[in-house]
């Protein structure tokens, strides 16, 4: 479960906090695959990715958590940190967005805080519409899929699924994918009933 830790619109930050059942130096190590961790994001729909140097990224795309949504265009730095990561954003409301993980008893703990103090308050207000309103979300498919991932990454069909098909999906493809497969496994289960019926009842 997602610990939502604080929201401060005073200091104009906000950050969740939630346990993983990898170990520190694997929750690292996961963290460092940049495109992977922001494409988990359910309100993001990405058109564009492209390395621009060692450790900067471009991408481009539209943020789904506000009515209505707001396109991006945004240059994104990497700087590593001994307790995880922090991005910093060229464009866009947002200043960056730091990843810090600790080691607890049983796996690790992971604090994602954003913050948005770089540009002047009263810029700040007249681009509200630009705020991503994501976090909660993002931190609870990101503790889901980390949960996943402990359990499946030895299994070679499942992270290919999930790099080559799952993960360049737009959200909306993959709510879709997810509930033609549960209709898909429904549908096996009756044809299996039937089946299971008609040797009862005639042989």
């Amino acid at each position: 479960m997602v610990e939502l830790v604080a929201q401060a619109a005073a200091g104009d930050a906000a950050w969740a906090s939630f346990r993983t059942p990898l170990d520190k130096s694997s929750l690292l190590d996961f963290c460092r695959d940049i495109e992977r961790l922001l494409r988990i994001n359910p309100y993001l729909e990405f058109g564009k990715w492209e390395s621009c140097g060692d450790n900067c990224y471009r991408f481009q795309g539209r943020n789904l958590s506000q009515a209505p949504p707001f396109d991006f265009d945004l240059k994104l730095q990497v700087e590593s940190r001994p307790d995880g990561l922090q991005f910093r954003y060229d464009g866009g409301l947002k200043s960056s967005t730091t990843f810090s993980v600790k080691g607890i008893a049983g796996g690790s703990e992971l604090t994602i805080t954003e913050d948005y103090g770089a540009l002047a308050e009263e810029e700040r207000k007249t681009r509200l519409h630009e705020v991503d309103k994501s976090l909660v979300k993002w931190s609870e498919d990101l503790q889901a899929y980390l949960v996943l991932w402990n359990r499946w990454r030895w299994f070679p069909p499942w992270r290919f699924y999930m790099r080559r098909v799952w993960q360049p999906m737009k959200p909306v493809a993959r709510r879709i994918t997810y509930i033609l497969l549960w209709i898909s496994l429904v549908e096996v289960a009756l044809i299996a009933l039937g089946v299971a019926i008609y040797f009862v009842e005639y042989r």
